[in-house]
């Protein structure tokens, strides 16, 4: 049964898929030293899809019953798509410390766009307030290189905007469309499996090398992006968000850059700051507000 408030499971759930999300920032830092990022995207969604079918087999879940979800299914699966080929083409543009302000105003659109597609999740506006404070410490962590110049920044600045845009749609898609109502593993499935299909041609029209320098390093990030990221943490995301409400959890996305800078900090010896306290402590006071209790 669908619940309003987010309970300890979902709590604990969302910070944990954050740290995962965030784990992999780096991960497509050092796999990109050995395949080039979109066709790295389309491997990486082409794994997760044989993980989730290996699963799917071994719990027996039923996929192919007439529920209405095909043309849902395929909506979202370009949207997902298309959500990668634009981050990953706008970062030829645009810093990924600029773009990371950009793509986390998802949390943003999927607000607006409940008033219309999920009317029993209209925001408070304590709830705006919340996620407001959140932005304000992704803002401060990244904002030094937001008014930096960069040639042709615009357009990279654009695409991930876009990339947000889809995002949100993507996870509004699922959760008022017959979708809402399907298992976590067929709902993936749709989207990992057409974006399988449609990246690595992609790839290809862009004249990108694929793998240029495979080493077991990069390997090894690439297998974690596909079983952990893109086959695990979606699982449980979109588990979550079939029973809990879809503007408290995105709200917790906010924590994922956060998590990505704290990751950066251990594995690759980049320098602690105050700023960095100080982003913490503005997105976790946002994300508690936003999710206190009516």
């Amino acid at each position: 049964m669908p619940k309003h408030e987010l309970d300890r499971l979902a709590i604990g759930l969302m910070v944990l898929f954050c740290f995962i999300w965030g784990l992999q920032q780096v991960a497509i830092k050092v796999a990109n030293a050995g395949i080039s990022p979109v066709w790295q995207a389309g491997m990486r969604s082409l794994g997760a899809t044989g993980t989730i079918l290996l699963w799917v087999l071994l719990r027996r879940v039923r996929l192919f019953e007439r529920d209405g979800t095909l043309w849902p299914g395929l909506l979202v699966g370009v949207l997902f798509s298309g959500e990668f080929a634009l981050i990953f083409l706008g970062l030829d543009y645009t810093p990924a410390s600029r773009g990371v302000i950009f793509l986390y105003t998802a949390p943003f659109f999927v607000a607006l766009g409940a008033r219309w597609f999920l009317p029993g999740e209209k925001m408070r506006q304590a709830q705006w307030g919340g996620m407001a404070l959140a932005f304000v410490g992704v803002v401060l962590l990244f904002g030094e290189h937001l008014w930096q110049p960069a040639d042709r920044a615009w357009i990279g600045d654009l695409m991930i905007l876009g990339a947000a845009l889809l995002w949100a749609a993507t996870t509004l898609a699922v959760k008022a469309s017959a979708l809402g109502r399907s298992s976590a593993e067929k709902i993936l499935l749709y989207q990992l499996a057409l974006s399988a299909l449609l990246l690595p041609p992609l790839s290809l029209a862009m004249g990108e090398p694929g793998f240029f320098a495979p080493t077991p390093l990069v390997w090894a990030n690439l297998f974690f992006q596909a079983v952990i990221v893109a086959g695990a943490s979606y699982l449980g995301w979109f588990w979550l968000v079939r029973h809990y409400p879809a503007t408290r959890l995105s709200s917790f996305s906010f924590l994922t850059p956060v998590m990505g800078v704290l990751a950066s900090i251990l594995l690759l010896d980049e320098p602690l700051t105050p700023t960095i306290f100080a982003a913490l402590i503005l997105v976790g006071a946002g994300i508690w507000i936003a999710n206190r209790p009516a």
